[in-house]
């Protein structure tokens, strides 16, 4: 298949060049599958499975019989932690475990590559020739964004841009901090939900070639 030929543009929002993707990974192909056990493992190691309960042992006193085991009329008791008492233990509540687990790393590649291939389809793949940015301030970051015509006012929490780069800069780090809207990842580290879990995704020229090299292997 012909890989797909999509605009690259500078800072200021104009077209500096084109560039015709990787037809091996950017084929237009979205593997659906992939990407719903890619999102479901990513989101269960995310998962602290912190919430704990005792049971009848566990559970502090109770350790003398609340009476003689006959001659009372009432029903036998051996402990006031009995799980059918107030303050008594729990019977089958829930224990700190790990809810984590793994696919292998061909449905990774395979659920990467379908999520580009998702944005690249909505035309929610935008490249820049390069990123400098010369200082710390807000305001130069997020005029480069006005230039790309990503209207900040329109955009939701769970519609956020990503912005994938080849390393980190210090200037660049600060300046975007305070960008709402905005989350920035190294190329290199992204991954199907993250992904996924923007409505745009913009990726200097340097770091789609990190990108692409990696999804070669």
């Amino acid at each position: 298949m012909e890989g797909i030929t999509v605009p690259i543009y500078n800072i200021e929002g104009k077209e500096a060049d084109s560039l015709k993707l990787n037809a091996g990974i950017f084929d237009g192909k979205v593997n659906d599958a992939a990407v719903y056990q890619a999102v479901n493992a990513y989101l269960a190691n995310q998962r602290k499975g912190l919430a704990s309960t005792k049971t009848r042992g566990e559970v502090s006193g109770g350790g003398k019989k609340p009476w003689k085991q006959k001659g009372t009329g009432r029903a036998r008791v051996g402990s006031t932690r009995s799980p059918l008492w107030r303050h008594g233990g729990v019977v089958f509540g829930p224990h700190p475990r790990d809810f984590g687990y793994s696919i292998p790393e061909k449905i990774k590649t395979l659920a990467l590559k379908s999520a580009l291939n998702a944005r690249v389809k909505e035309n929610n793949f935008i490249i820049l020739d390069s990123l400098q940015v010369t200082t710390h301030k807000t305001k130069e970051a997020a005029k480069i964004f006005s230039h790309l015509k990503i209207n900040t006012q329109e955009i939701k929490k769970k519609e956020s841009v990503l912005l994938l780069i080849d390393k980190f800069e210090k200037n660049l780090k600060q300046s975007t901090n305070n960008i709402g809207f905005l989350d920035v990842n190294l190329a290199q580290d992204t991954h199907a939900y993250e992904i996924m879990s923007h409505k745009k995704i913009i990726i200097t020229k340097e770091a789609l070639h990190q990108l692409i090299k990696r999804l070669e292997k």
